[in-house]
């Protein structure tokens, strides 16, 4: 260690000693007792010594271990900041996710958004039955509409439907089954034993999320280029 350095780490180290042989048991010293003042004196003494070992090691290279030290500083100010602000910073994360991937339900507050697509649809990530299906939101549709691949995914046993219900499509008239989906989810909401239809194989395209379920929600709405639902 330097000179400069050890004379006054003696000094100090020797005149906390002195102050706790001459001081009697009931005095304190500097507001501290003994055993408190003993241990304040040994933790500055470390400082001291480790503080003297990084200033040898990088007297030549100051400048580098000063950028070091300041990027360190920075990066845990910006972790704090990002710990502290976290919940705010994971709805913005959510806001991004919405625009970059349509379809994709997020979570913001207690409501469920989903941008619109490219086509000008609302294109519908949704869950029937565990079975992720994608719908197109159509409030001129009485009913949830499935074609019958979405259909099978979600366990609907084809074989026993009958397409007895006439529906009107986009293609024109074309027959569905009534069928009754135990759970239809869309982010965090869930409604169950929702009244559906499935449709003739080649008479959709695409499924769609019709008024038998947006009728179940607290409310939903078209806000600029996003669907916005509210669950009960």
């Amino acid at each position: 260690m330097h000179r400069r350095l050890l004379w006054p780490l003696l000094i100090g180290l020797g005149s906390a000693l002195l102050l706790l042989l001459v001081s009697r048991d009931g005095d304190l010293i500097a507001g501290l007792a003994h055993h408190d003042f003993a241990r304040l004196a040994a933790k500055i003494a470390l400082g001291l010594v480790i503080g003297s070992v990084v200033f040898a090691l990088f007297r030549r290279r100051f400048s580098e271990a000063l950028q070091a030290a300041l990027f360190w500083v920075v990066l845990g100010l910006l972790l704090a900041v990002a710990y502290t602000f976290r919940g705010d910073l994971r709805e913005i994360g959510e806001r991004v996710l919405a625009d970059l991937i349509p379809g994709r339900p997020v979570q913001i507050g207690r409501a469920v958004e989903i941008a619109r697509g490219r086509g000008g649809e609302f294109l519908v990530g949704t869950q029937v039955n565990g079975a992720r299906i994608a719908m197109v939101l159509d409030s001129g549709a009485s009913s949830v509409v499935l074609t019958p691949e979405a259909a099978k995914a979600a366990g609907v046993p084809l074989e026993l439907l009958s397409y007895s219900v006439t529906i009107e499509t986009a293609n024109g008239r074309a027959r569905a089954a009534a069928v009754t989906l135990d759970r239809v989810a869309v982010g965090s909401i869930v409604e169950r034993s929702v009244p559906a239809l499935v449709a003739q194989p080649g008479q959709l395209r695409v499924s769609l999320l019709g008024m038998s379920f947006l009728n179940r929600l607290a409310s939903w709405e078209v806000r600029s280029d996003h669907l916005v639902m509210r669950g009960r």
